[in-house]
């Protein structure tokens, strides 16, 4: 009997950690479905992967600030006869204006695209991984989810909400053989600062704060397989989000998990 491999999804994968965890996981035997809005990049990669790993690889070009996206995406994975096991919720970006000064329409792609879409994808994905009884799915937060408000900027609200929700679904879904990591780098050598016009500024920081996204996705990988609902890789971001936290991230997962209202539904 021939056992098809597991199939991932992930999106923003034509660079940075994105592209990192493609090449990580065709490196174990996933079967891979690359979305982003870059087509070129992603077929680029797609033919990388399929000659250095035998892996079959598909490529879905998508824009996920756009509201049809998520559905679109399943719909093409189930097209091409994909169970999605994994799920790597990597697509994002960040403002590069004050609030009240940037237009409402780029706010609500900001939102739709790391909020909306993020969690339209997992809900998606869910019912059949907890048929399997198996799956794993890694949401891009940021150790920015740790620290106080940042002025101005959405991102720092929205990466929250990725950490305690992350948490707050591998409560509900472990049960079924679903593990649910947030993963949460800090400065990482990407192409996220070109995009948002703050390489300037990235390039004054000391070397000791930055990481690879390799070793980012490594620690984010181990993590979600052993089954842990956070993930702060690097030692300097752990001191970091453990100095902004009032409690460890331990501790509030388990006095949430305490509070949980439908525990006993």
């Amino acid at each position: 009997m021939t056992t098809v491999p597991r199939s991932a999804l992930i999106t923003g994968a034509s660079a940075g950690i994105g592209a990192a965890f493609a090449r990580h996981l065709a490196a174990r035997g996933y079967q891979l479905l690359l979305v982003a809005r870059r087509a070129d990049r992603l077929h680029e990669l797609a033919a990388q992967l399929t000659e250095q790993h035998k892996v079959r690889c598909e490529v879905f070009a998508a824009d996920l600030t756009a509201p049809a996206s998520p559905a679109a995406i399943l719909r093409y994975a189930d097209e091409q006869g994909l169970n999605i096991d994994v799920l790597i919720n990597n697509a994002g970006l960040s403002g590069k204006t004050a609030f009240a000064d940037t237009p409402w329409d780029t706010l609500a792609g900001e939102i739709q695209l790391m909020v909306t879409a993020q969690t339209e994808v997992v809900h998606r994905v869910i019912p059949g991984m907890k048929e399997r009884r198996w799956g794993r799915i890694v949401n891009l937060s940021s150790v920015a989810a740790f620290a106080p408000p940042a002025a101005s900027l959405l991102y720092t609200g929205i990466k929250s909400y990725v950490l305690n929700t992350s948490q707050a679904l591998d409560m509900e879904l472990k049960p079924h053989g679903i593990h649910v990591t947030a993963l949460c780098p800090g400065f990482t050598h990407t192409e996220f600062h070109d995009v948002m016009g703050t390489r300037d500024k990235a390039n004054h920081l000391p070397g000791i704060l930055w990481q690879q996204p390799e070793a980012v996705v490594a620690e984010g990988w181990k993590a979600v397989q052993k089954g842990k609902p956070v993930c702060v890789p690097g030692l300097v971001n752990k001191i970091s989000a453990a100095a902004m936290k009032p409690l460890p991230n331990r501790l509030a997962y388990l006095a949430g998990k305490t509070l949980n209202p439908f525990k006993n539904s």
